[in-house]
């Protein structure tokens, strides 16, 4: 039997595991797309089976391809995490997606290169360090009254900050990684996060996302909500442009989050190709897609 790999952590592997710790708040969101996965791959021929990702490497014996899955706490754990990736690749292991993808993905940095291959793209200040005099000069420069300060390295929005003029931290605040300002935008809260899965390079379902009262994170470990959206052909193609700009193989999976600014139309967030949630609930044929397109990678 073809084994498929599902790469969780400890604080997403259930808690049956020897190797499971607490477990986070949205752990949830692996053990939907597991029972999504399960009897798609199961359908297929495939079995399938949960595997932390800092597991000995003879743990990973027997399994023909990892899916990147829940393995949410790699943004502290960048350099060991792609070591793992690696290794399993040069034991045969097909990786998804491939460590030459995460590597490329892994720093948010890819967004200026998608910015000037001609993607739209939220205006962005990169910096080693932020200080607060470093987000009163950004406020100037981009003429806002409100930032957002994220790592360059980070996943879920965790040690993310929204900064106001009227209330900026003390003269010593650092933030303390390698970071990425960007201007708030209402439209988050507004019209809300647009999220296109694809599948293989298709695109198999999107979603609007929106964060809760009084709160500015989209993702459910803060209170967001999202829903079923029908993108327009305009905005499928916006996603799709996204797509097809990575500069290596078409991904076993990508998700691509869009905010739309009336000036310049939607712009894209991330261009996450790691171990991006991908909405089981809102695309219930996303485990015979996934199915389908690992069949084409191990058989």
């Amino acid at each position: 039997m073809t084994m498929i790999g599902f790469l969780a952590c400890e604080t997403t592997l259930p808690q049956d595991n020897e190797r499971a710790g607490e477990r986070r708040g949205d752990a949830y969101e692996h053990d939907l797309m597991i029972a999504a996965l399960e009897p798609a791959f199961f359908a297929k021929g495939f079995g399938l089976q949960v595997i932390d990702w800092e597991a000995p490497i003879g743990d990973f014996t027997g399994i023909d391809l990892v899916m990147l899955g829940s393995a949410w706490d790699y943004q502290d754990k960048d350099r060991a995490f792609l070591t793992k990736l690696e290794a399993l690749e040069a034991r045969g292991i097909t990786v998804c997606n491939s460590s030459k993808i995460v590597r490329w993905n892994i720093t948010k940095t890819y967004l200026r290169k998608l910015a000037k291959q001609g993607s739209a793209t939220i205006p962005t200040r990169w910096m080693a360090e932020v200080t607060a005099d470093d987000a009163l000069a950004a406020m100037d420069a981009f003429g806002c009254d409100q930032l957002v300060v994220k790592r360059q390295i980070g996943a879920g929005a965790l040690g993310q900050q929204l900064l106001s003029r009227d209330a900026l931290p003390g003269a010593e605040w650092r933030f303390g990684h390698a970071a990425m300002i960007q201007p708030f935008l209402p439209a988050i809260a507004e019209e809300g996060e647009l999220s296109f899965i694809f599948i293989d390079g298709e695109l198999s379902h999107t979603l609007r996302k929106r964060p809760a009262k009084g709160e500015y994170r989209i993702q459910s470990l803060y209170g967001g909500s999202e829903e079923l959206h029908t993108p327009s052909a305009e905005e499928a193609a916006a996603a799709g442009a996204i797509v097809a700009a990575l500069p290596f193989e078409t991904p076993l999976y990508a998700r691509i989050d869009m905010l739309r600014d009336t000036d310049v139309g939607l712009m894209v967030m991330e261009c996450e190709l790691i171990e991006p949630y991908l909405y089981p609930e809102q695309g219930p044929e996303l485990g015979e897609r996934l199915a389908r397109a690992i069949a084409k990678r191990v058989l």
